[in-house]
């Protein structure tokens, strides 16, 4: 029998783990640049989470071009939040697709949050294709200022 190489690896019984990862990245990549995700190579849509300076909020944000607001839904469970949307674009009524770049279907996304946020308070805008999640601090880790009085 003989060995099974991929880029030069070898890729046979003794190496299973390595095997599927080659058959996974090979079932994912086409020509068409569209991998693994809705919108190409990698998990999709792109997020960005970050605390601003001097806050303990958490604001997430998401890339969601072509999707309107109410094809999107937020849904916190404990500390993690699960973004979901679905998109479709009608084929045009005659004529075929000279070039068809434009990706349709669904995503789902889960993030796990921080302890010291409260998800069940968070607020969603989007706006020019741009989702923005604000998770505000939980109130008991703001820091408050206590009374002193005399005694």
């Amino acid at each position: 029998m003989a060995a099974l190489t991929v880029g030069g690896r070898d890729v046979g019984s003794a190496n299973p783990l390595f095997r599927l990862q080659e058959e996974l990245k090979c079932a994912f990549e086409s020509p068409f640049g569209h991998g693994l995700g809705l919108f190409g190579r990698g998990v999709r849509p792109a997020i960005n989470i970050f605390k601003p300076t001097g806050n303990d909020d958490v604001v997430i944000v998401i890339e969601v071009p072509g999707f309107a607001p109410e094809g999107i839904a937020v849904e916190s469970q404990g500390q993690t939040l699960i973004v979901s949307g679905k998109t479709s674009v009608q084929p045009p009524a005659e004529g075929a697709y000279h070039r068809r770049e434009r990706v349709t279907g669904e995503f789902s996304r889960s993030i796990q949050l921080p302890r010291d946020v409260d998800p069940a308070r968070a607020t969603a805008t989007c706006k020019n294709g741009v989702l923005t999640l604000k998770v505000p601090a939980r109130e008991e880790i703001k820091p408050r200022q206590i009374s002193v009085t005399g005694g």
